[in-house]
C-alpha cells in the first residue's frame, strides 16, 4: 500500500514538472521576439481580433492558425478583444432586454453577453477555450514576429464579479449605498451600460488589486501590453501608478481609448484618432472636405507633441456594431480612406473581418462570425502593409517621418502630401469626392503606384484627371 501511494506521489511530481516545464520552455521560445520598442511602434499595423466572431468555432485555437496570414497583411500588434469570463447576472441582450428575464433556455443560450461585463480579471472565457489554448495564441504570434495586447477594463466589472461581495468598497455607490452601474458624472444619470458595476478609484483601495490583475498577465503570461477601455474614465493617477510597475517587468505597449493629451505624458504610447475618423465619415458623406482635413492637420500639430501616437482606423468593433460597418458610413470611398490610415502620421488598424471585405453589422451579444472570402481588400492590405512596414516615409510612432502638405489647383476636394524620412519619400494623392476630378499639382519624376503597380510619369502643370474617390500612394 506504501509502495502504491508513494509511486503516485512519484507520478504526480513527475507530471506536474513536466507541465511546468513545458510552460518554461514555451515562454523561453516565444521570449526569443525582442521587447515592445520605439522602433516596432514606427512601421506596425495593428489588428484588432474579435475571437468570439472570428470563426464558426470562435476560440483561440482557430484564430491561431489564421496568424501567418495576419503576418502577411503586415500586423505587428494584435490587440484580443476581453478573453475573460463574462457575467451572467444582469447580462442583456440584442434588443435590450435582461437575459435573466428570458424563460425559453435555448432563446436564453443565444446571448453570450458583453466582452466588457467581465467577471474574473485573471482567468479565461472557456468558451474561447483554455489557458493552454492562450498561451498557444501569444508563442505563435511571438514567433511569427507579433505582440499581443489585452483589452483591458479598469472602469467598471461584471455583477458576478467577486469584488462586489467581498470589496464592496471598491464601487461606486449611491444614497442608498446601492452599487450603480456607469453614471454620467455631470447628469448623474446612467450611461446605458447597465450589464456592468462601476468602479470607484477614489479612495485609491483598488489601485494594488487592480495593478497586480494586469502584473499577472505581462508577468505570467507574457503578454505585451493593453489596449485600456474608456481609459479617461479612469483616473490618471491610477494609469501613473499602474504603467511604470508593469514596465518594471518588461517594456509594454499601452493603447488608450481616449485622445486626451495629458494621457500620453510617459503613460500611454498610442490614442485613438477619432477626430480623423469622424472627418473620414464626414467627407464620404460629402458633410466636409479637404481644407476641414487641413485644419485638423494643423490642430493636432499645435495640440500634441511629435511622439504622441494616433490609432488610424475605418472600423473597430463599436464602429461596426453600433454605426455600421466602413461601407455603410463611407460608400465607395472606404478604400481611398484605408489607404489615408497607412500613410498619414500613426498606426492603422484591421478590425475583424475588414481584410475580408465583410460587410455586415456583427452583433454584439451573440455568436455572429465573419466569412473568411479573400476579395479586393485582402491584396490592398497586403500592399499598403508591406509598405508600411518596409519604407521609412511612413514611419508614424515616436520619431514619425514628415508630413508635408503638397498644393494641388484642387486642394478643397483632392488631398496631396508627401511623407519623407531619411531620404524616403512617399506621396498619397486622392480625390475626397463622388465627382471626377481634373487638376495639377507640383511635383515632377516617375514613380510607382505601389497598390497598382502602375508606373507614373509627373510634370509640374501636367493635368490630371481623377475618378470619384481615386488615389495614388506613390513612390521612387
Amino acid at each position: 500500500m506504501k509502495k502504491t501511494i508513494l509511486l503516485g506521489i512519484f507520478l504526480a511530481a513527475f507530471i506536474s514538472c513536466k507541465e511546468g516545464n513545458k510552460q518554461e520552455e514555451a515562454k523561453a521560445e516565444s521570449a526569443a521576439l525582442a521587447p515592445v520598442s520605439d522602433a516596432m511602434m514606427e512601421n506596425s499595423v495593428i489588428y484588432e481580433a474579435n475571437i468570439r466572431n472570428y470563426s464558426p468555432e470562435g476560440t483561440f485555437n482557430a484564430f491561431t492558425k489564421d496568424i501567418p496570414e495576419l503576418k502577411k497583411l503586415g500586423v505587428k500588434v494584435i490587440w484580443l478583444m476581453p478573453i475573460y469570463p463574462i457575467s451572467m447576472k444582469n447580462r442583456k441582450t440584442t434588443d435590450g432586454r435582461m437575459v435573466e428575464d428570458i424563460k425559453d433556455p435555448a432563446e436564453r443560450a443565444k446571448y453570450l453577453g458583453s466582452y466588457y461585463a467581465i467577471s474574473d480579471y485573471t482567468a479565461i472565457n472557456p468558451d474561447l477555450g483554455t489557458l493552454q489554448d492562450f498561451q498557444n495564441l501569444v508563442n505563435t504570434a511571438h514567433n511569427n514576429g507579433m505582440y499581443v495586447i489585452l483589452d483591458w477594463v479598469a472602469n467598471h466589472t461584471g455583477w458576478d464579479h467577486k469584488w462586489i461581495t467581498e470589496h464592496p468598497e471598491y464601487y461606486h455607490k449611491n444614497a442608498k449605498g446601492e452599487v450603480t452601474d456607469p453614471l454620467n458624472p455631470e447628469t448623474g444619470e446612467s450611461w446605458g451600460w447597465t450589464d456592468v458595476a462601476h468602479l470607484d478609484y477614489t479612495s485609491k483601495a483598488l489601485y494594488e488589486p487592480m495593478k497586480n490583475e494586469m502584473l499577472y498577465w505581462v508577468k505570467e503570461q507574457n503578454v505585451d501590453g493593453f489596449r485600456c477601455d474608456v481609459a479617461d474614465n479612469v483616473p490618471t493617477e491610477f494609469w501613473q501608478f499602474a504603467v511604470p510597475k508593469l514596465n518594471e517587468v518588461k517594456p509594454v505597449f499601452m493603447l488608450m481609448e481616449s485622445n486626451k493629451p495629458y494621457l500620453f505624458n510617459g503613460i500611454f504610447d498610442m490614442g485613438y484618432g477619432w477626430e480623423a475618423h469622424h472627418l473620414m465619415n464626414d467627407i464620404a458623406q460629402g458633410k466636409k472636405n479637404v481644407s476641414d482635413w487641413d485644419a485638423l492637420m494643423e490642430k493636432q500639430a499645435k495640440e500634441y507633441k511629435k511622439e504622441d501616437i494616433w490609432m488610424n482606423f475605418t472600423s473597430n468593433h463599436d464602429e461596426n456594431s453600433w454605426n455600421g460597418t466602413e461601407y455603410e458610413r463611407m460608400g465607395d470611398a472606404a478604400e481611398l480612406f484605408a489607404a489615408l490610415t497607412y500613410t498619414m502620421p500613426g498606426m492603422p488598424l484591421i478590425y475583424t473581418g475588414q481584410e475580408y471585405d465583410f460587410n455586415r453589422r456583427l452583433k454584439f451579444f451573440e455568436k455572429d462570425e465573419i466569412t473568411h472570402s479573400k476579395g479586393k481588400m485582402f491584396k490592398v492590405y497586403e500592399k499598403l502593409g508591406e509598405l508600411k512596414n518596409s519604407n521609412e516615409a511612413l514611419n508614424g510612432g515616436k520619431q514619425p517621418a514628415d508630413y508635408n502638405r503638397i498644393t494641388t489647383s484642387m486642394d478643397k476636394n483632392i488631398l496631396a502630401f508627401a511623407r519623407e524620412k531619411d531620404g524616403e519619400k512617399v506621396v498619397f494623392v486622392g480625390n475626397l469626392t463622388k465627382e471626377p476630378q481634373s487638376f495639377t499639382l507640383p511635383v515632377e519624376g516617375n514613380f510607382t503606384n505601389y497598390v497598382t503597380g502602375e508606373k507614373v510619369q509627373l510634370a509640374p502643370g501636367q493635368e490630371q484627371k481623377f475618378g470619384p474617390w481615386e488615389y495614388w500612394v506613390l513612390t521612387k
